[in-house]
């Protein structure tokens, strides 16, 4: 989504937008910068320059915007967390279906929700009709509509980017949960779904409260495909696989839909976006606006889409947004084949909303529709259902008035959105008397939610190096610490983007000073450290303290919407900062790494007066105390990173080549831990811990034989093979049943070390013969542990061979190789045959 800001201002002074005039200016924003300026048009006429525009864009919109949000609670008969809160105020809502209007069909809770939206639908007028068609959907007096904002923002905590949450009394502010990179680190689903449920629970209490709507936009599901992204930091990585897990049990847990009273009443939407194959910002002369991705059936079967499908067909998110990009030269937003793919094949129920401008720059950027009425009409044929902007306002009328569109189009698209504000109670009459409404302020900002921040934290901090085992810190052996760098001491540089406001932040100065007396120094004035000032005093007092800790790497000046990285390396003089304080001090430091994208630390890898490396990810609220927990080792750490850690080399990859697959004939190195054939500074899935493991398989088939009774040719007829390379396979399709295919696979891990932890297990798989465009290596499944000190348990890994031994050809289609797969495990191979 985009923000409103304004540039060309060194000083601060006003802006002021014209609707539409000058457009090269608008383009020129950076994407981050540029809200849907059709829709804020209507609100501002001006903004302040001297303040940063992230934080000021909440206090803007609750002040200029009318939001009027709906109120209706569903039935719950089960929750796993304890209400404890009053009701709120009836006063703070201004709801659909309150008397007199609550004798409507639509209002009537004992109808199926079909009848109740066609019900709905047939009562509207066409104008009426079109003014539901925006993000602010308007309200409808004579039928007793409340007017109601779709845009809220949730993807690691209730944010303020969207003009539908507010924070202001009561609800001051909300948990802010680790960013997305760090808390998939943990490789720990039920910890995903937990994050998910807490923020579902806040975003229901801040409706109830008046402060938000109930229709969120995330997760972000987009493949971290290049680590100079600045919006990777948002995602679950750079695995399909570990993507789609994410994304099903962070949907489940936010949407709530097993808490309902059997009706599928749901606590809060959730939505996927960005849906597809979108992963750029700005880079060289390609922009999010105007980039066309042009993708292979190939990757787009095998890598892109896999998330979204998990998303809609186990996750059963109720909303889908659709991108800026173009997809191989049809924008996203009016890709009628890739949206009714996933209504046809994936069966989503949901709608379908626009990025924020998504449907004005099909005409005024990519140059797709002649006319903004044919883009409006592009969209809406194609099945998009709303528009985050003002575009289907402005020209729908005008599309129908020329035959573009029929109003049954328009039907199609509130059907949808009526639907889901069915499912969500908006119809229902007075929320605070549904089983959701006692949800209030007091279920935001809970102690509860604090410990589950603070454990997603612990979870997802990966531990990079640890030279003779130099952490954790003995309190007993030193009695003071200095902590180093700009982002030491600075708590809101801990949240990354799409951060609301925190409810208690700490930083990782406050987090260590309840274990030792710790002194600080900035080192360098901010994270692009372009000055050496601060090194005297960092130098300093690293001469003076027992153990010395150096906090270096990014913030959103560096990787942010509308802000790709050009460079790896630390940014400015941080390496001079730490080389430094290095030097300086009498033991080994511990560097940490604040950050989202990959840096090349090579440097620290290899120097002994570094003695820990940790990163960080943005650990949220709570980070300072997990960071401290890990150092004084009342926490083993175990997370894995999600995506390679490129060299520095790696930025003379064109950004805009989307290909995963390497190419030596033109030097193309491939992307992801996957595909990449080049050198790593850390690879996908490393993490280190406090203790050591060994593994054994300790049960798994050697052969498996496909029988005719799994061919859909049937019993009589013997299941046939194709031959692709010299190498044999069948397609997948052509298997009736995949299920007496599958087996567990058991295994011992034992943990060698002195110290109790948690421990990621991942099973990693690939075929033997070197199939054109099949993977390196893929991860078949993962699990996170706990393990006692000198103890071994057994974990079972189901394996489905239909599933997990299968590649994506080059005409998209899924193919099982016949002969050997090797199943992969720190170290140790299986190998199992499939024959017919």
């Amino acid at each position: 989504m985009n923000k409103l800001h304004c540039t060309n201002c060194s000083n601060p002074q006003t802006t002021e937008f014209k609707p539409r005039t000058n457009r090269q200016q608008v383009s020129n924003l950076p994407r981050s910068q540029r809200v849907s300026i059709q829709s804020e048009i209507l609100r501002f006429s001006s903004c302040k320059m001297h303040q940063r525009w992230q934080w000021k864009w909440n206090a803007i919109a609750a002040t200029l915007v009318l939001l009027t949000l709906l109120t209706i609670f569903y039935p719950i008969s089960l929750f796993p967390i304890t209400f404890t809160t009053s009701p709120p105020h009836p006063s703070t809502h201004k709801f659909s279906c309150a008397p007199p209007h609550h004798s409507y069909a639509f209002c009537n809770t004992s109808l199926p929700i079909k009848t109740r939206a066609q019900s709905l639908i047939s009562s509207l007028t066409l104008q009426e009709k079109i003014l539901l068609l925006s993000n602010n959907a308007s309200a409808i007096p004579r039928l007793g509509l409340a007017a109601y904002e779709w845009w809220s923002e949730s993807l690691h905590g209730i944010a303020s980017n969207g003009p539908g949450v507010t924070f202001s009394d009561p609800v001051r502010a909300a948990t802010a949960f680790p960013q997305v990179l760090l808390t998939a680190a943990s490789f720990n689903r039920s910890s995903w779904f937990l994050v998910g449920r807490a923020i579902g629970v806040e975003g229901r209490a801040m409706y109830n409260e008046g402060q938000a709507g109930l229709t969120f936009w995330g997760p972000n599901i987009n493949i971290f495909r290049d680590p100079r992204w600045g919006r990777g930091q948002e995602t679950p990585g750079e695995d399909p696989m570990v993507a789609s897990a994410y994304a099903v049990e962070y949907v489940k847990g936010l949407q709530g839909e097993e808490l309902g009273d059997g009706d599928g009443g749901f606590m809060v939407s959730a939505c996927c976006k960005h849906y597809t194959a979108y992963d750029l910002e700005n880079w060289g002369n390609f922009g999010s606006f105007s980039f066309n991705a042009m993708v292979s059936k190939q990757d787009m079967e095998d890598t892109y889409q896999p998330p979204f499908q998990s998303c809609v067909e186990e996750g059963r998110a109720t909303c889908l947004m659709c991108s800026y990009n173009r997809i191989n030269g049809v924008p996203s937003c009016a890709h009628h084949d890739l949206l009714q793919k996933v209504r046809r094949e994936w069966g989503f129920k949901g709608y379908i909303t626009s990025d924020c401008d998504a449907v004005a720059v099909m005409f005024e950027d990519h140059k797709y529709a002649e006319a903004p009425e044919d883009a409006v009409a592009d969209v809406i044929k194609a099945g998009m259902d709303i528009n985050c902007g003002t575009y289907l306002l402005r020209y729908t009328q005008l599309a129908l008035a020329q035959g573009k569109i029929q109003e049954e189009d328009i039907n199609r698209a509130l059907s949808n959105l009526f639907s889901v504000q069915l499912l969500l109670g908006l119809f229902n009459g007075d929320p605070v008397k549904g089983n959701f409404g006692s949800l209030g302020r007091e279920d935001v900002c809970t102690l509860k939610h604090r410990e589950l921040a603070l454990d997603a934290a612990r979870q997802g901090i990966v531990l990079l190096k640890n030279e003779k085992n130099f952490l954790p810190l003995n309190r007993m052996d030193i009695t003071s610490l200095a902590i180093i760098g700009p982002s030491a001491n600075d708590s809101s540089r801990l949240g990354g983007d799409y951060t609301g406001v925190p409810c208690n932040p700490r930083s990782l100065f406050e987090g260590l000073q309840p274990y030792i007396k710790t002194i600080y120094a900035s080192g360098c004035g901010d994270t692009q450290c372009n000055s050496s000032d601060g090194f005297a005093e960092a130098v300093r007092i690293s001469r003076e303290a027992d153990a010395v800790v150096v906090v270096a790497g990014l913030d959103l000046s560096q990787e942010d919407e509308g802000l790709d990285r050009v460079s790896l390396l630390l940014p400015g003089r941080q390496m001079e900062l730490i080389a430094a304080v290095s030097s300086a001090s009498e033991k080994p430091i511990v560097l940490i790494l604040l950050g989202g994208g990959p840096i090349d630390v090579s440097f620290a890898k290899v120097n002994p007066q570094i003695g820990s490396i940790i990163w960080i990810g943005y650990p949220g609220e709570v980070g300072g105390q997990a960071v401290a927990e890990i150092i004084f080792g009342e926490f083993n750490p175990g997370g894995c990173l999600p995506i390679t850690w490129y060299p520095e080399s790696f930025t003379s990859v064109p950004m805009n080549d989307m290909s995963l697959r390497p190419d030596p004939s033109r030097g193309y190195p491939g992307r992801t831990y996957r595909f990449y054939t080049g050198e790593v500074v850390y690879e996908f899935g490393y993490g280190l811990s406090y203790s050591n493991y060994s593994y054994k398989f300790m049960s798994m088939p050697d052969k498996i034989v496909l029988s005719t009774a799994t061919s859909k040719d049937g019993p009589s007829e013997k299941m046939t093979h194709q031959t692709s390379d010299g190498f044999d396979y069948i397609h997948v399709d052509d298997i009736t049943s995949c299920n007496h295919l599958k087996f567990e696979a058991q295994i011992s891990v034992f943990n060698l070390g002195a110290m109790d932890g948690s421990h990621v297990i991942m099973l990693f798989g690939r075929a033997s013969n070197s199939f054109r465009g099949a993977p390196r290596k893929s991860l078949i499944e993962f699990t996170r542990v706990h393990t006692k000190s000198l103890t071994a348990i057994q974990v079972s890994i189901g394996v489905d061979p239909c599933k997990h031994f299968s590649i994506v050809n080059g005409d998209g289609v899924k193919i099982l190789p016949l002969g050997n797969h090797l199943l992969m495990l720190e170290g140790l191979e299986h190998s199992i045959s499939i024959e017919l």
